[in-house]
């Protein structure tokens, strides 16, 4: 039997139970997978929020996984070819992830890089593919400056760290505790707050080509607006209505486009983890059984990186 968090009732981390749940044995196409971390995602919260149809409940939470293989289903074979008991992979992007076990798409799932730790592993597809994603839509490139609202986010640092593979310069905007994780990366930090045009300006006096919000307050929408002329290089993941509004990108559920482009890149992303190319910061982690606690760290102020949970052994 496996450990699962679900959603009860509508809410936030009150709304968690843990339950048992017996894992069927994996069919053809299919794993099942012994997950070692969960890695965790605002989508998760968003995902039980207040407001939906009863008729949901309850909720499974959870969208990517590390672990080890526990079973293939017959004539199966993983994402990333062969597949066996006992070997490691990363799993996303799946449903159900707050689990000790699950059982998964095999084409959802991926050989896991030796050299990365289980946590970061489990962090690395979500924002990882979103990162991707943002610097696609806006054909950020060589000769580019990136400004990224939230670069000390985990969608950001990745931002930072792509981005400067494309060739481009970037300045994030980040807090205080945030700075030294966009630096480390290659990003150059600025303060948000008042007076937030004129240190970018300072830092980047001949201008900014592409703006990319991953917050989605207004002061990301009405800086990317100022700065860069051509809306067609300005992308939110969170300032949906303002995007519609003002006529620039927005990506994630709202966009038909979002789910096929993840889905291919995240070998390319796996690969580039395995070069030590992509990083993925992790800011803390929590045990399985404290999954109500790690979300609602989740939710408010949290150290700069991923959050994860740990399956202990």
């Amino acid at each position: 039997m496996a450990l699962k968090w679900r959603a009860a009732r509508f809410g936030g981390p009150e709304a968690l139970e843990l339950v048992e749940e017996d894992v069927p044995p994996p069919r053809a196409g299919e794993v099942v997978v012994d997950v070692r971390a969960v890695g965790m995602n605002p989508a998760d919260y968003k995902h039980i929020a207040a407001g939906q149809d009863p008729e949901l409940l309850p909720l499974s939470l959870g969208y990517e996984v590390s672990g080890v293989i526990g079973a293939v289903g017959p004539g199966t074979e993983i994402a990333s070819g062969g597949g066996k008991a006992g070997d490691e992979v990363i799993a996303a992007q799946i449903s159900g992830g707050y689990a000790t076990q699950v059982r998964v798409q095999a084409s959802d799932v991926f050989a896991k890089p030796a050299a990365l730790p289980f946590p970061d592993a489990a962090g690395l597809i979500l924002a990882g593919s979103t990162a991707s994603e943002l610097l696609h839509v806006t054909r950020a490139g060589a000769g580019d400056t990136v400004l990224v609202h939230g670069a000390s986010g985990a969608v950001g640092v990745s931002v930072v760290q792509q981005a400067l593979m494309l060739g481009a310069r970037v300045v994030g905007t980040a807090g205080e505790s945030g700075r030294d994780l966009v630096r480390r990366y290659g990003g150059e930090p600025v303060a948000y707050g008042p007076g937030l045009e004129e240190r970018v300006r300072a830092v980047a006096p001949d201008g900014v080509t592409v703006a990319i919000d991953t917050v989605g307050t207004d002061e990301a929408v009405d800086m990317s607006l100022a700065m860069v002329t051509d809306r067609a290089r300005i992308v939110t993941t969170a300032a949906f209505a303002r995007a519609g509004k003002e006529g620039f990108h927005q990506v994630g559920a709202g966009n038909p486009a979002s789910g096929p482009y993840r889905a291919r890149i995240r070998p390319q992303l796996i690969r580039l983890a395995s070069e030590g190319s992509l990083n993925v910061p992790v800011g803390r982690t929590f045990p399985f059984a404290q999954a109500p606690a790690a979300l609602g760290l989740l939710m408010g102020p949290h150290p700069a990186g991923k959050i994860a949970l740990v399956v202990e052994q």
